[in-house]
């Protein structure tokens, strides 16, 4: 499967636990909302990354990808050490351009 290299390289900056390289990915005033929870802006992106990849060690796989427009869906197989690993989740994203404006995670 090919991806848009935004796509690619945010999974790739996932797997490697380089939480400056995900928010990198981000536009300055991106949000994140997972889990009930949001995260707003670059700084609380890397964040929210860096603890969740230290706590839960997680890596992604790309099982699906659909894209209209600024829109996309990549659905992933995720893996590490969190309760129902591995899980299969839907990344709804909001792209700008080569950045990411939104991502809700859902399972």
């Amino acid at each position: 499967m090919k991806l848009p290299d935004n796509i690619e390289g945010l999974i790739r900056a996932q797997n490697k636990a380089d939480s400056t390289a995900f928010a990198a990915y981000f536009t300055n005033l991106a949000t994140v909302f997972d889990v009930g929870s949001s995260y707003s802006g670059q700084v609380e992106i890397q964040q929210w990354i860096q603890h969740a990849s230290e706590k839960y060690q997680m890596q992604l796989k790309p099982v699906d990808f659909n894209q209209t427009g600024s829109t996309a869906e990549l659905t992933v197989a995720v893996s590490g050490t969190f309760p129902g690993s591995p899980a299969v989740m839907q990344y709804h994203l909001e792209l700008d351009g080569a950045f990411i404006r939104s991502l809700r995670i859902s399972g």
